[in-house]
This record gives structure tokens, C-alpha cells and sequence, in this order.
């Protein structure tokens, strides 16, 4: 049997980036490894720089935005056509404003902590997922696990939020005026929920800590969340966080806490105890 020779497949350079802007990426995750940020925002007179993202990849207009805030030291800066891309405005760690002038995809505005961030349209899944700190306010609707393991700062959604919201939520407070879906905060450890409309099957299951406020029908409450005690404490709060957000009157609302039926925090994580024993 003969033994073919296959002739060696011609050298192949870097594949263009989406947009023909020649920036090469990795084609199994389009990671970008070598884009830099593409440094066309402009700052008005009164320091505000903003740029156009239609034509920019989400690592670019990641880039840009660090760029901006980190190397120029700019306060406030305003994206234009976002497009619902994926991811943007993540692990910003610096006290900063960012309007975003559209609506973001998926996992926007995670990991941050400090900016005030203000998004012009909706949000998709796990929009401020680990959230440390700062206010992210969204004009729209948000998908579902909307601030999932946040752990501070205010999230404040105009419209509705889908399943899971507030998903192992560890501080920081949640207000909806729309309503909520299924499993609203499941598994909840700390912090503070506020829906104004209705919320799905399953609310509060599973928590261990942590107040959520109704205005509307509670479809059902999850495992181990009951009814709390109502306070001048809460009144303080709801109270507090609708004059910051100009939300008007706080309409009548029910409190869910933990029943503590299933609460069995232990003082020594599993790596001490094995250090102990």
C-alpha cells in the first residue's frame, strides 16, 4: 500500500476580529488576547468622556472603560450603543460613574465595586453578580439571578426580574418595582430584598438570613421563610431607599425573614475543624 505525503497546510496568521479591525483573537472563546483599548472617547469641557461602542468588540469597550477610569482618572463616563453585549462594565473597583446608553446582555456590571452605574434600558442573566459595593440602577426589565451572591451596594431595577433573584445574596439591598420570579432569593445569607409587584413560587427558600419585603401576592413561600414582625427599623429603610431613588411613596408591604427552622451555621468551618480534631 502506498504511503501518500499530505503537503504542509500554508502558515496561517491571527484571524481578524469580528468587524475586520484585524485584532487577533482566540477563535475557540474569542478572548482577544492582544486587543488593547482603542482609546476613541472624547472628554467634554466639563470632564465626562464618552465613546461610541457599535463598531467595538466587549473586550475593547472593557478596555476603554479602564482605560478611562483607571490611566486618565476620568469620574464619569457615558457608552453609547452597548448593543446587550455580554460582560460589560465588569470588575470596575474604583468610585466612577458609567451610563450605559442602551442595554447590556449577559453578566453585566459583575464584580464591582465602588461605581455608580446607570443602564439605559434592561439587563439579562446575573446582571451584578458579586456586587461588592457601589449602586447600579436599571431602567428596564432584568433576567433572571439578578444579583446573585451580591455581598453590598443598591441594585435597584425599574421594571420585572426573572427566576432567581438575589441567589445566595450575602448584604447589600435589592428593589424591584416590578415583579419577581421563581425561588427569589434562594438560599439568602445576609442583606435586604424590596419587590413591589408579585413574586413567583419558592420566595425566601432555603435562607439563613436576610429580610425581603412584598407589595404584592406571594405565590408561595419557599422552605423554612415565614412572616416577620414588622419594625420602625423597616420603616426606616423602605422609607430611606425610596426617597434616594425617587420612587415616591413606599406602597403597604409584607416582611419574609428565616424561620431558622433549618439553621445550622457551625462556628468552625470544615478546613478548622480538622485543625482542631
Amino acid at each position: 500500500m502506498e504511503s501518500v505525503t499530505r503537503p504542509p497546510e500554508p502558515a496561517r496568521g491571527p484571524d481578524p476580529a469580528p468587524g475586520g479591525r484585524g485584532i487577533s483573537y482566540d477563535a475557540r472563546g474569542l478572548s482577544e488576547p492582544d486587543a488593547e483599548a482603542p482609546r476613541t472617547a472624547t472628554v467634554d469641557g466639563a470632564g465626562v468622556a464618552s465613546f461610541d461602542a457599535r463598531d467595538l468588540t466587549t473586550r475593547t469597550i472593557n478596555l476603554e472603560l479602564r482605560r478611562l477610569v483607571y490611566d486618565e482618572g476620568v469620574s464619569e463616563v457615558v457608552v453609547r450603543n452597548p448593543q446587550a453585549r455580554h460582560s460589560l462594565g465588569v470588575g470596575i473597583l474604583t468610585r466612577c460613574r458609567i451610563t450605559f446608553e442602551g442595554s447590556l446582555g449577559y453578566f453585566g456590571c459583575g464584580l464591582i465595586d465602588g461605581p455608580e452605574v446607570h443602564v439605559k434600558g434592561r439587563v439579562g442573566w446575573s446582571a451584578c453578580e458579586n456586587m461588592m459595593s457601589g449602586v447600579v440602577v436599571v431602567d428596564s426589565n432584568a433576567g433572571s439571578l439578578t444579583g446573585a451572591a451580591m455581598r453590598g451596594g443598591d441594585l435597584v431595577v425599574k421594571g420585572r426580574v426573572g427566576a432567581r433573584t438575589g441567589i445566595d445574596q450575602k448584604g447589600g439591598t435589592i428593589v424591584v418595582c416590578g415583579s419577581a420570579g421563581s425561588m427569589t432569593g434562594f438560599m439568602m445569607q445576609r442583606g435586604r430584598q424590596i419587590i413591589l409587584g408579585d413574586v413567583g413560587p419558592g420566595l425566601g427558600d432555603s435562607m439563613y438570613d436576610g429580610t425581603i419585603y412584598v407589595g404584592g401576592k406571594v405565590k408561595s413561600l419557599g422552605i423554612d421563610c415565614v412572616p416577620g414582625e414588622w419594625t420602625e427599623a423597616d420603616t426606616e429603610l423602605v422609607a430611606r431607599k425610596f426617597r434616594i431613588y425617587g420612587l415616591g411613596d413606599p406602597p403597604e408591604l409584607q416582611k419574609f425573614v428565616c424561620g431558622k427552622v433549618l439553621y445550622n451555621y457551625d462556628s468552625l468551618e470544615p478546613s478548622e475543624k480538622k485543625l482542631v480534631i
